[in-house]
């Protein structure tokens, strides 16, 4: 009889700890889904500001000296499948800076660039990279895409007259 009274004794404390169990899970589950948004915005937010100065090329450059060209016609581009399976596409317009003072800027900037020779040349080279980022990766940090433009740009031209791409309005949808 005692060994009966001992089994149903931990019976009941084993079917008392899966309970309090199951609650403790139900209740720390959705507060540590919830911590891990709010560390994941920080990190993010963090890695932007850090980011802020991110174009050392840019910086190197006075101000007088800088020419901007705006592609005239907004992009819009579909994006690579997001983990989801979902499509996904960014509408887009780019900004090109251009150092004035660089060697090749009167031919290949002035009379190339800004007289819109190359523009269906860029738009190859942004739809080319920005195809490869999934929504996640251009809405959070574009700045990487736009550095991978920059590279491209420049070894399209075969110049660092081009010393920054930027995207004035970007819409990922």
């Amino acid at each position: 009889m005692k060994k009966n009274l001992m089994s149903v004794l931990i019976l009941a404390l084993l079917v008392v700890n899966l309970v309090l169990t199951a609650i403790t899970m139900i209740s720390i589950v959705p507060s540590a889904k919830k911590s891990n948004e709010l560390i994941t915005q920080i990190c993010t937010a963090l890695n932007l500001e850090l980011a802020s100065g991110r174009n050392a090329n840019l910086s190197n450059v006075p101000i007088e000296n800088l020419q901007s060209y705006t592609l005239n016609d907004t992009m819009t581009i579909n994006l690579r499948d997001s983990e989801d399976g979902s499509a996904h596409y960014a509408v887009l317009t780019v900004v090109i800076s251009m150092d004035k003072s660089n060697k090749d800027y009167s031919k290949l900037g002035l009379e190339g660039i800004e007289a819109g020779l190359y523009d269906s040349n860029i738009k190859s080279i942004v739809n080319d990279v920005i195809r490869t980022y999934t929504y996640e990766e251009i809405h959070n940090q574009p700045e990487q895409a736009e550095k991978e433009i920059l590279e491209k740009l420049q070894g399209f031209f075969d110049s660092n007259m081009i010393v920054d791409v930027g995207f004035p309005t970007i819409t990922c949808e």
